[in-house]
């Protein structure tokens, strides 16, 4: 008990180092019926006077919602760019799919439906798409682009480092079996749920996307599979590639490109109106 509150008051002073205002939440979801622990970001002057963007941010496999808040470029951007951060937990290893085989993994419709309507209204936030990103590591790399593709009357922006986009060559990895069921008995369900197969949803125009990894990922070929699909059916997006592999260090790194990108789309006129 001792060594779990020296934990806990060594995390708050990291985040109040890092960032005007960490708010560490219990978000209540009706659909699994359980809180779900969430961190918001509330950038440096933040007032109720005003209305703010907001970006998620999703954590990857054996993560949690307090990765996000104790990196300094996400603080940094919250900050620089005047955008609310939120960063749910993803219960582990949900990859943000609402489970067919487990319905206490229903994180779909927590992160785009329950946890959006919840920070809309409890927050100062601009509630629209078109002041709405979503980004992730990894599972969450995979998430954001999954729910983002999905629901893109509540996301407008979306953003991988990292990203697991094609689950199929990794049917034994990161519980992914326990979400979906086995890959040899429900092999529809995994073409379906995987993101290199979902890009027929995008319609023209309507959804940002930058997606970064690194050459020593072992996501890589994934990505760069991502990348020549998006190529390949004319879908708009960022690419960035680099040395690097599926570290901390990385993504520490990424996080300024992805909150750039996503204040350009926050504040940068409509090229289609």
């Amino acid at each position: 008990m001792k060594k779990c509150f020296i934990v806990g008051f060594m995390l708050l002073v990291t985040f109040n180092l890092l960032a005007a205002k960490v708010d560490t939440l219990e978000v209540y979801s009706a659909s699994m019926k359980k809180n779900i622990k969430t961190c918001v970001v509330l950038p440096d002057g933040y007032t109720k006077a005003k209305k703010y963007p907001v970006v998620y941010l999703l954590h990857g496999y054996s993560g949690s919602y307090a990765y996000w808040p104790g990196v300094k470029g996400a603080q940094a951007g919250a900050d620089r760019y005047q955008m609310i951060l939120v960063c749910p937990d993803g219960g582990y290893g949900s990859w943000y799919w609402d489970s067919p085989v487990d319905p206490s993994f229903q994180y779909e419709t927590f992160v785009s439906g329950e946890l959006v309507a919840w920070v809309d209204k409890n927050y100062a936030t601009m509630a629209s798409p078109k002041s709405r990103g979503i980004a992730g590591l990894s599972m969450g790399g995979h998430g954001a682009l999954y729910l983002a593709i999905k629901h893109p009357d509540v996301f407008g922006a979306t953003g991988s480092m990292s990203g697991g986009v094609d689950i199929r060559p990794f049917p034994n990895n990161w519980d992914m079996a326990k979400r979906l069921g086995k890959y040899r008995d429900n092999p529809e369900r995994w073409e379906k749920n995987t993101v290199i197969n979902m890009l027929y949803l995008i319609e023209p125009k309507t959804l940002k996307i930058i997606i970064d990894c690194g050459t020593e990922d072992f996501f890589y070929k994934v990505n760069e599979n991502l990348h020549q699909e998006l190529l390949l059916r004319n879908i708009p997006h960022d690419y960035i590639t680099r040395p690097g592999g599926h570290t901390s260090t990385y993504w520490q790194n990424a996080i300024y490109y992805q909150l750039l990108f996503m204040d350009r789309f926050f504040t940068e006129p409509d090229a289609a109106k």
